[in-house]
């Protein structure tokens, strides 16, 4: 009997093979419905149907072809192992900013997630993504470790002054950096009635809730830059960061700006 190994080297050699499984998974189909789906040859297409009945993943009724039981199982553990690479490969390199693992968010929660990178050619891409989520929010609730850019406080400030509930827990010097950048927006926001502001003074990264959605921020350890936004609306991630969230809010204490 062949090795599983085999088995899996049989599948990665040929992105057809694995292109035939996922249509089947779909539904039955008949091979000119498989030629469309997957671009292939019909000598190519017939080679894989073959070497699949051979294997007991696929059975003929007619024209048509559909998975048994055990080719599904495959089709759908395939399609979980793509995922998963695809996941580990869009958050391989920047991954090291942001504490995931030790914060409880495993992988799998960011299989959907939008991933922005901010780099060279465009630096500004986090940033510009962090403010679209903060547009698009009606409530938010954060926590960070870095000065918001003053394009992210701008739209901040319009939201809040509008009406967005918002609490936000930041350590002492970025709480003042950001009254500093703008003192009369400021007590705008705080005098909308829609800002609650809270100290903490060690936070491990930045995390924000905009309604049912959940973003984590990294930031260049040597320029304190916006460098990585990762966004979901992943109920298990949603979950982990209202924990979390939770966490460091019972640990805050109230901002009491001077003079009061």
């Amino acid at each position: 009997m062949n090795s599983p190994i085999e088995d899996v080297e049989f599948l990665a050699r040929s992105e057809h093979r694995i292109d035939v499984l996922d249509a089947l998974a779909d539904e039955p189909r008949t091979r000119t419905d498989l030629q469309d789906a997957t671009g292939a040859s019909s000598a190519t297409l017939g080679r894989v149907l073959s070497d699949f009945e051979a294997r007991k993943w696929v059975t003929r009724s007619g024209y048509r072809y559909e998975l048994t039981t055990q080719g599904r199982f495959i089709a759908e553990g395939v399609a979980d192992l793509l995922v998963r690479v695809e996941t580990e490969r869009r958050l391989r390199d920047v991954l090291e900013l942001l504490p995931a693992e030790s914060l409880g968010f495993t992988l799998d929660m960011f299989a959907d997630a939008v991933v922005t990178v901010g780099d060279a050619e465009d630096p500004y891409r986090a940033v510009r993504r962090f403010d679209e989520l903060i547009e698009g929010a009606e409530s938010m609730r954060a926590f960070g470790t870095a000065t918001l850019k003053s394009a992210n406080v701008g739209t901040l400030h319009r939201n809040i002054v509008e009406g967005m509930e918002t609490e936000i827990l930041y350590p002492p010097p970025i709480i003042e950096a950001v009254v500093d950048w703008n003192p009369t927006a400021a007590a705008e926001a705080v005098e909308s009635g829609n800002l609650a502001i809270l100290l903490h003074d060690d936070l491990p990264c930045g995390l924000t809730i905009l309604g049912d959605r959940v973003a984590l921020t990294g930031y260049a350890r040597d320029t304190g830059m916006l460098r990585i936004v990762i966004d979901t609306d992943d109920p298990d991630a949603l979950a982990r960061a209202e924990t979390l969230y939770e966490t460091y809010r019972r640990e805050a204490r109230p901002f009491e700006p001077e003079g009061e």
